[in-house]
């Protein structure tokens, strides 16, 4: 992570030149960010990784080789200190959620704002996940399906160490709510609810918001609506 005195450092990986080329002229002209690296694929984005160490990379799901997923769960396993931040030409792509079931911090679809872009570089950068709340419960909701209970299971969204309060934030997170909207629907603090979250990812064993939404799905603590 950047201190303030040091600019954010980006990797981005597409395999379209032309892409690669305007991303990058996004980022010069924000003096706090400082593109290292451009990659044409992921293998060629997690080799480029390994010698650049940036705080930031900028994944294109869909690409020729290796794709973002892969390079994404690559990443995550040997440079976790690395934000990856998914792209995708849909705002609805079954691969953006591997991406982030893989460990990436946050989505983009292509066609946000150069605005949008750089905030989302400093969110994720930040240690926050880069994804509108409802965006992601749609895009989750979309392709993750909960498996089949097995027999003699605990029922579906039940888990023995969370608490009743910690059960409920996870379950408003997953719908969709962000924190200030989880404070007001339980009435309770907005530090309290970053408190409940926190002990949500660190019993769940998942990293972000992201990826504790997708474990929701998956346990059928909700259940897909679209």
């Amino acid at each position: 992570m950047t201190t303030p005195h040091t600019p954010l450092t980006v990797l981005i990986a597409d395999d379209q030149p032309l892409v690669r080329r305007g991303l990058a002229l996004i980022f010069h002209a924000d003096p706090g960010v400082t593109v290292v690296g451009e990659a044409g694929d992921g293998q060629e984005a997690i080799e480029l990784a390994r010698s650049l160490r940036p705080d930031v990379v900028l994944m294109d799901i869909r690409m020729p080789r290796l794709d973002g997923v892969a390079a994404t769960a690559a990443l995550t396993e040997e440079l976790p200190e690395c934000r990856v931040l998914a792209l995708s030409t849909f705002d609805m792509d079954e691969y953006v959620v591997g991406a982030l079931r893989a460990g990436a911090a946050g989505f983009l679809p292509k066609d946000v704002s150069p605005e949008e872009l750089v905030a989302a570089v400093h969110t994720v950068n930040a240690g926050e996940a880069a994804v509108a709340p409802r965006l992601l419960t749609r895009l989750i909701s979309a392709f993750v399906t909960a498996p089949t209970p097995r027999p003699h299971s605990a029922p579906p969204g039940t888990r023995p160490d969370l608490t009743t309060r910690e059960t409920d934030v996870w379950t408003l997170m997953a719908k969709g709510y962000d924190n200030t909207e989880i404070a007001e629907a339980l009435e309770i603090s907005h530090s309290t609810v970053k408190n409940h979250v926190t002990a949500v990812f660190a019993k769940l064993g998942v990293r972000d918001r992201a990826q504790a939404v997708i474990a929701a799905y998956e346990s059928a603590l909700v259940k897909p609506t679209i």
